[in-house]
């Protein structure tokens, strides 16, 4: 009986290791996938079809030269229009139905705060990169568990705003407006700016709002035409931040114009041609036409030429090959709990731009530059 045991025993042992080995959800024996929900239509269509491209190309690259430890990268991008309840029904469809083994470079910062504290936190599936500086997700996981899956590699807007309030008062400037979006991108700019005026004892002169996806700034314009400011900083989309400078110095008035880094330059200056000349933008990303940055020059390789580099493609190229580094630190054992643990581990320069985490900082960059937009929109530091 004993001998029978033994080999019964070893007739299971041998049927259970020819059984296949469980692998991680978008993991298998050839492919990793990653989800991506953007705003492929709508206002900020031109951001999101941006970021798809260029982390789609990098994809490429990678799949081309072999893959990450033999697996392809796979892509699945849904549009969300820059709406936030479609950017949180694009999560639940990436992770339920696509079964996508982490997300990458979401845009605007209801879209990525909704779907991470009601599906991806929840989940536990991890977002790399997103085009959001809002400090709700930036918090430690210890005050907000679903932090824990949220890296962010882009300097906060209250950092942006900072650095821009600074150097306002440094000029001199003592009457500053604040033009901002009525959600979180705006309200967190609006608390950067103002912690940087209060350095100075100084706070806004006026503040005019307008609300998302709208462009009905005439209640915004009239509050901010009344206090006459030196400045108006705008924490606003390209085409509010284009109809404010339009309605203002059609009113006469001269103010200096300032912005942050989601309202993009080439979108101003198309929306306002050779009058989109003289405005700031903070920047959260190197000066994409040099290219003696090491992660410039390759992200100006793989978009090639005639493709005009930009702001918005560097950062995307920078989502994807950090997401791209840290799954090949994995090694074969991909998890996404070893995916957290890794990225939480990293402090890597990639090429001139420094990504550095920890247990409980999901902040990966405070870089912030300014910039001016110069005649026919080129953009000079």
């Amino acid at each position: 009986m004993k001998a029978i045991r033994l080999t019964l025993a070893a007739c299971i042992f041998g049927l259970t290791s020819l059984l296949p080995v469980h692998a991680e959800t978008g993991v298998t024996d050839s492919t990793i996938t990653l989800g991506m929900s953007v705003p492929l239509t709508g206002p900020a269509s031109a951001h999101g079809q941006e970021i798809k491209n260029v982390v789609s190309a990098y994809f490429d690259q990678v799949n081309k030269a072999g893959g990450v430890n033999g697996k392809k990268l796979q892509l699945v991008a849904l549009d969300d229009g820059y709406d936030a309840a479609k950017a949180v029904a694009n999560t639940k469809t990436l992770i339920e139905t696509n079964k996508v083994f982490a997300l990458i470079g979401y845009y605007g910062t209801a879209s990525i705060t909704d779907s991470m504290n009601n599906v991806f936190g929840p989940a536990g599936v991890p977002m790399i990169g997103g085009i959001s500086g809002a400090m709700s997700i930036r918090q430690a996981p210890s005050a907000n568990p679903n932090n824990k899956f949220m890296f962010n590699l882009r300097a906060s807007y209250a950092d942006e705003a900072e650095a821009i309030g600074t150097q306002l008062v440094t000029l001199g400037m003592k009457n500053i407006a604040v033009f901002y979006q009525n959600d979180g991108f705006g309200k967190a700019g609006l608390e950067g700016l103002t912690t940087a005026l209060k350095k100075h004892n100084l706070a806004p002169v006026a503040t005019g709002t307008v609300e998302r996806n709208s462009e009905d700034i005439a209640k915004a314009q009239e509050a901010i035409a009344k206090a006459n400011p030196q400045a108006v900083v705008m924490v606003t989309l390209f085409k509010q931040s284009a109809l404010m400078v339009k309605g203002l110095r059609k009113a006469g008035l001269g103010p200096m114009f300032m912005t942050l880094s989601p309202a993009g330059p080439e979108q101003l200056t198309q929306e306002l041609g050779n009058d989109a000349r003289g405005i700031g933008i903070s920047q959260v990303m190197p000066y994409p036409w040099n290219d003696t940055v090491a992660v410039v020059k390759d992200y100006q390789r793989l978009i090639g030429k005639p493709t005009a580099p930009s702001y918005m493609g560097i950062e995307a190229f920078v989502m994807a090959k950090t997401a791209t580094e840290a799954i090949r630190k994995l090694g074969k054992d991909l998890t996404r709990e070893k995916l957290v643990a890794t990225l939480e581990g990293m402090n890597q320069d990639i090429g001139g731009y420094r990504v550095a985490f920890g247990p409980n900082n999901r902040a990966g960059s405070h870089f912030v530059e300014l910039t001016v937009l110069g005649a026919n929109g080129k953009l000079m530091k």
